[in-house]
C-alpha cells in the first residue's frame, strides 16, 4: 500500500523570489504603459487588459490547483478502500 505524499512546501526563499519578481514585473509593465507616447484611453485600455490578465492568471492556478488536490483526494481515497477490502479474507 502506498501512502499518499506529503504536501510539498515551498522554501521561503522561493516564495519571496516569485513576490518580488510578481512585483517587478507588474510595476515594469506599469511603467512601461505609463511611458507610451498614447493618448489616456489606449493607455487606460491597457491597464485594464493587463490586470484582468493577472486576474486571470491567479483563477487560473486556483483552479489548476484544486483539481490537481481534488485528484490526490481521489486516489487516496481509492488506496484506502482497497487496502481495507481484502476479498479473500472471509474464505474458510
Amino acid at each position: 500500500m502506498t501512502e499518499p505524499n506529503s504536501k510539498a512546501r515551498n522554501t521561503t526563499a522561493f516564495y519571496i523570489q516569485s513576490v518580488i519578481a510578481f512585483g517587478v514585473s507588474l510595476f515594469g509593465t506599469l511603467a512601461g504603459i505609463y511611458y507610451l507616447p498614447l493618448d489616456p484611453w489606449p493607455k487606460g485600455f491597457l491597464v485594464m487588459s493587463m490586470l484582468f490578465l493577472v486576474t486571470s492568471s491567479f483563477t487560473l492556478a486556483k483552479v489548476v490547483r484544486d483539481q490537481q488536490e481534488e485528484a490526490m483526494l481521489k486516489e487516496a481515497r481509492m488506496q484506502r478502500l482497497l487496502s481495507e477490502h481484502e476479498p479473500f479474507s472471509h474464505a474458510g
